[in-house]
């Protein structure tokens, strides 16, 4: 199943946004609150800057559907993104509620940490509902990973859920391995494990 790569638009909001979502849904509602964290995405998706902007992200269409949905980060960014977060959340949330939103945001850095210095590291990986396991997100982290060479950062890195081994024995087999296992003390949230690509 072939797929046609492309970066997001903030018209695909519709579709990319469930996807994002998807890629770490137990993580996003420690975060910023299972009953709005959807809707934080969205306006966020449809903004211009930061880690969840349509900007930052890539779909891959299928027959002109968008399936699937992810993003690369590398450590250049760490700060610039930590800031338009902040004030994405302030605007979302308002200044009372955004306080808990930030530090929930503190608290998964230490289960998922911002990318570290020369690698290319893949987030928010999803493939759409009932099209998993037909190749699309082999189809789109070999896309990422080509794109990370061109940019000169051949060495990749992701996070995957403990409670996912499908996902973890997918990206084994296209040569992640396992770096270390984080162990979570958060609600909710299971342990994280974090892979590297030479």
């Amino acid at each position: 199943m072939s797929l046609t790569f492309r970066p997001a638009r903030a018209d695909d909001v519709d579709a990319a946004v469930p996807l994002i979502y998807s890629s770490g849904p137990a993580a996003f509602n420690y975060v910023f609150g299972a009953d709005r964290v959807q809707d934080f995405l969205r306006q966020a998706f449809v903004g211009t800057q930061g880690q969840f902007s349509h900007r930052q992200h890539w779909v891959g269409e299928q027959h002109g559907r968008v399936v699937v949905a992810g993003t690369l980060i590398s450590a250049d960014a760490n700060l610039r993104n930590m800031l338009a977060a902040t004030w994405q959340i302030l605007r979302f949330y308002g200044l009372w509620s955004s306080v808990g939103v930030i530090r929930r945001g503190l608290q998964m850095e230490h289960l998922i940490k911002p990318p570290k210095k020369g690698l290319n590291y893949l987030a928010h990986l999803g493939v759409q509902t009932g099209l998993t396991g037909q190749g699309i997100g082999s189809q789109l982290i070999d896309y990422f990973l080509k794109l990370g060479c061109a940019r000169g950062l051949p060495k990749a890195a992701l996070d995957v859920s403990a409670e996912n081994p499908l996902a973890q024995a997918l990206y084994e087999r296209l040569g992640f391995r396992v770096v270390v296992q984080r162990v979570s003390t958060l609600a909710g949230v299971p342990d994280h494990i974090y892979m590297e690509r030479s």
